[in-house]
């Protein structure tokens, strides 16, 4: 950390391409190298380097650019930002093969830097699926050690006194029969990385909106909202949300182990998607990992989330936080006991036997190798 920033960023891209370029070259030869972009600086040129030592065949796998997430930092017009404009553009036209994650970033390449590149969608890994009630009611136990919104709340006189339990289900100690609780809450779940790509005070304002349509008296559930993932914007919001006083929603943001992470997706009943791509060109993936469990979504609009979330057919798209305090309150009307378009989006995922990774790698990319 010495001297000015932008001498401290073009010291630190130096050291890993040096650092890069000697890893690449110790190992056996390879017919392909495969990268993914971002991140792409110095690596893009680093890998053309050691492809043309190797004579191997360079892909670049296209998920954003560099720039516009630079951007989101620095912004459009910083010499950085132009710098990694004309880097991506250079070095990504020297690659033998290309694949991006939408239709519309594939005719971006195109038009902008004449790259021709295949869509390969992102598409859910085989263990992302609908949990079944025991091992629901085993994950929230689990939670509920260390995260109070996971806890019985109360005791009703209809519970069997026998019973495990947890916020969402209970288990009979005699049989080890598992039901979901009545008049539990919903659940609400949203991961991020905890960047300036995802603005969550647009969710948290939409949740001060569903709180007064209760207050109102609205018959709506209360909410517990998972929010799950670290990033350095994690404290920041985590001290907006310690001011928050709700009756009705309680709010936690846990980082979930990686065998808990599909299985808590696997038991929701609504995923939230923030992610505003800095591009416009490329998609959330945890929106794919919730559809791999059949979970119905409202996600944020931008330019080309139509080629993954379907308005009113596997989710809903929404623009402010007003538009989605909307969406939820219509969602959860009356839930548990009625589910009407939460049912039909969900019904509509499973219908739709989506490609999961492997199938979808067998089909797009080994015809191309």
């Amino acid at each position: 950390a010495v001297g000015p920033k932008i001498f401290q960023y073009v010291v630190k891209v130096i050291a890993q391409a040096m650092q890069l370029l000697y890893t690449m070259l110790k190992i056996d030869q390879p017919s392909y190298v495969l990268l993914q972009n971002p991140p792409g600086l110095p690596s893009i040129a680093v890998a053309w380097v050691v492809c043309l030592v190797w004579r191997s065949k360079l892909i670049i796998d296209w998920h954003n650019y560099g720039y516009t997430i630079m951007s989101l930092i620095h912004g459009r017009n910083h010499l950085l930002v132009q710098i990694a404009k004309w880097y991506e553009k250079l070095f990504g036209r020297l690659s033998d093969y290309n694949f991006c994650v939408t239709n519309a970033m594939k005719e971006d390449l195109w038009e902008k830097c004449s790259i021709k590149a295949v869509t390969l969608y992102d598409k859910p890994a085989s263990y992302f699926k609908e949990t079944p009630l025991e091992l629901q009611h085993r994950l929230y136990m689990k939670l509920a050690k260390v995260y109070e919104p996971f806890k019985a709340q109360y005791v009703t006189e209809s519970v069997n006194s026998s019973a495990e339990r947890s916020a969402f289900t209970e288990m009979d100690d005699k049989n080890g029969c598992v039901i979901k609780t009545k008049g539990r809450p919903a659940l609400l779940i949203s991961s991020t990385s905890w960047t300036e790509d995802e603005d969550f005070s647009v969710l948290l304002k939409a949740l001060e909106d569903y709180e007064q349509y209760i207050h109102d008296g609205v018959k709506l559930p209360s909410l517990v909202c998972v929010i799950t993932g670290k990033g350095p914007l994690k404290e920041y919001y985590n001290q907006l949300i310690d001011k928050l006083h709700f009756r009705h929603i309680q709010i936690c943001t846990p980082w979930l182990e990686a065998e808990d992470y599909p299985l808590l997706l696997g038991s929701a009943d609504l995923g939230v998607c923030l992610h505003k791509s800095s591009s416009g060109l490329d998609l959330p993936m945890k929106v794919v990992d919730m559809f791999g469990c059949c979970l119905p979504v409202c996600a944020i609009h931008f330019e080309c989330l139509h080629e993954l979330v379907k308005h009113n057919e596997n989710g809903l798209i929404f623009r402010d936080s007003n538009e989605l305090a909307e969406q939820l309150k219509m969602l959860f009307l009356e839930f548990p006991t009625l589910e009407g378009k939460l049912h039909n989006f969900r019904r509509n995922l499973r219908a739709s036997k989506q490609l999961r990774w492997d199938e979808s790698w067998d089909q797009t990319v080994l015809p191309l190798l």
